[in-house]
């Protein structure tokens, strides 16, 4: 089988190269020539762990492509996936669609046999239905048909959900369209994977409410998180003993300064804004949007409470700048918001993330004469009046305390990820400050 996917970003380049693992033939288009020259060479414009050890065994192997020729590279394919970004339009924050309906009219232009066409993109309910329409006007005399196929890809272990899923959603009512993709997934079937044929409406919106939800789980720890700081109660054990509920599950419930990515941000709001357009407001997720804002730009007064107020220029240790580990992912960030709230109070700051420096760069250019830029843990930490955990990578949860000790200033960490023990930290001399949780 050989399929074409439309677009190499992050939902195209780990779904392409994953279908290529399973042994089907993929070629990957992107109309940026720099980007596919360096993919053919094995270098990826992400970080994902496995990813480019995977890209390069399938170049390899012959069964990954990248062109930029989308009109070659159509020939002979019986799915071709859309996987380009579908961000938050300005204005509105409805998602954008002109890329996806761009790729659409390419497509309809250049496709010569019968094909499924899959929109893997996020988008919202309604969108199938207009790619239809698109297609059909430009090219009336091809046979063809549109399906949704939402992906459910973590970012830091997309690998392993694209071939261990939870479960694979198709939206396709025709029989053709169904046996297609059933057949481009059938490896997963090996693994008794679940696979949910719907309605093209219905699974274009389980994407939605499914990221509507766990951003729900992590607003409501976090409000909860306030709470417990009010009364003395710890949020840690609140989270285990919800989470312990078969009803409720412990994932999505840890305390923290709010969620981002390139999912629940515009994904929730996309929510809101089309079940307003539909006169059928989600109250709950507005305020779910609401809380997430607050919660992001509340974070910065926590950390200037907690260091002394006996000068002006603090300098402040930032560990982790993406939004979550194992990434190098800044979209909507805590960090976005919390740094420049930091500069903006007179704070000089330096810090470290293991693999987003890059992209934090480009985000924080205009305050760079107020940011170091560092090479560790320890570096960022030298002379600092306080050190923050922004984002919980695995070699911040063992940092060598009394090293830490001998270079900070002040012995003061502002814990924003809930990784350390408050009673170990300080037993090691340090003034600890955590999330919904005391000694």
């Amino acid at each position: 089988m050989k399929i074409t996917v439309v677009g190499t970003g992050y939902v195209g380049l780990v779904s392409g190269t994953c279908f290529a693992e399973f042994g089907v033939n993929v070629v990957c288009v992107d109309k940026d020539r720099e980007k596919i020259k360096k993919l053919k060479k094995g270098i990826i414009p992400i970080f994902e762990p496995g990813l480019e050890e995977l890209v390069k065994k399938n170049i390899k192997e012959k069964r990954l492509f990248f062109q930029t020729n989308l009109s070659e590279s159509l020939n002979g394919s019986e799915a071709v996936f859309i996987a380009v970004g579908t961000p938050s339009r300005r204005g509105d924050g409805h998602a954008d669609l002109s890329y996806v309906y761009a790729a659409a009219k390419e497509i309809a232009k250049n496709l010569k046999n019968y094909a499924v066409i899959v929109n893997k993109s996020t988008v919202p309910i309604g969108t199938g239905k207009e790619v239809h329409k698109i297609i059909e006007e430009i090219n009336p005399q091809l046979e063809f048909d549109v399906a949704s196929n939402p992906e459910f890809l973590r970012e830091g272990s997309a690998i392993n959900d694209f071939m261990r899923p939870d479960r694979v959603v198709i939206g396709s009512e025709n029989q053709r369209a169904q046996n297609i993709l059933k057949e481009l997934y059938r490896p997963l079937y090996l693994l008794e994977t679940p696979i949910l044929f719907t309605k093209r409406e219905t699974a274009e919106l389980i994407k939605y409410a499914a990221n509507s939800f766990l951003a729900t789980k992590i607003a409501f720890i976090n409000e909860i998180s306030d709470l417990c700081e009010k009364v003395g109660a710890n949020v840690s054990d609140v989270s285990i003993g919800i989470g312990l509920d078969g009803r409720i599950g412990k994932k999505f419930l840890h305390p923290g300064p709010g969620y981002g990515g390139s999912c629940f941000p515009k994904d929730t709001l996309a929510l809101v804004k089309t079940a307003q357009d539909y006169k059928s407001p989600l109250k709950l997720i507005e305020q779910v949007v609401d809380s997430n804002k607050k919660r992001k730009r509340s974070m910065y007064r926590r950390i200037l409470k907690a260091i002394p107020k006996d000068n002006s220029n603090k300098i402040i240790s930032i560990l982790g700048l993406t939004f979550k580990p194992n990434t190098d992912d800044m979209r909507d960030s805590p960090s976005l918001d919390i740094i420049p709230s930091l500069v903006k109070s007179n704070c000089k700051l330096r810090v470290f993330d293991p693999e987003g420096m890059l992209e934090a760069k480009k985000n924080f250019l205009k305050y760079d004469s107020k940011i170091t830029w560092c090479k560790n843990a320890y570096e960022a930490s030298e002379n600092s009046d306080a050190l923050v955990i922004l984002t919980e990578w695995n070699q911040f949860r063992a940092l060598d305390l009394n090293k830490l000790k001998k270079l900070m200033k002040r012995q003061i960490i502002i814990d924003l990820r809930n990784i350390y023990n408050p009673r170990e930290i300080k037993e090691n001399g340090f003034e600890y400050h955590s999330i919904g949780r005391s000694i």
